[in-house]
């Protein structure tokens, strides 16, 4: 499967349609959440990456995701006030998707095509993270008990 993450959209978790188109030229890091995880604390390092990026071309994008654990077993709008409160998040937040199987999100299964796991290309784990630089290309995928704050780096050479 080919192309770049700008021929896809998905629903917002307010219910809007997001066009990816609307990210070109923007690095983007693309995460399944969960929130009730061991790795939910993360949503502080994505929103402190979402800060101090986020000006300079670069967006984190979260898609909730039930599929690990039962890690979020609420609607859309409980897991936006638990966001909101806990987190006080300003990156896009996503409608709750699934990431493996027949019922993937199209943006998964492309994801997953574009850079595989350890142990293939399925997701293992709430919170693992794709990176795709301003021409819309995967250029990393990092596992979930990588710290958001450890890819800092990476994010820098993408808008440099």
């Amino acid at each position: 499967m080919s192309g770049t993450i700008y021929q896809f959209d998905a629903q917002l978790n307010n219910g809007d349609t997001q066009s990816f188109q609307d990210f070109q030229g923007k690095v983007l890091l693309v995460v399944n959440t969960a929130s009730a995880c061991g790795f939910t604390p993360q949503y502080e390092g994505l929103e402190a990456l979402q800060k101090r990026f986020g000006a300079d071309r670069f967006a984190v994008l979260a898609f909730p995701c039930n599929q690990f654990g039962q890690q979020e077993k609420g609607d859309d709008e409980a897991i936006k006030n638990f966001c909101d409160l806990k987190f006080n998040i300003s990156f896009p937040l996503f409608a709750k998707v699934e990431v493996n199987g027949g019922e993937a999100h199209p943006l998964y299964q492309w994801l997953k095509t574009q850079k595989g796991g350890w142990l293939g290309s399925n997701i293992k784990w709430n919170f693992t993270k794709f990176l795709v630089d301003s021409e819309g290309r995967v250029v990393e995928r990092y596992a979930p008990t990588t710290k958001p704050e450890s890819i800092a780096g990476d994010i820098e050479k993408l808008l440099a």
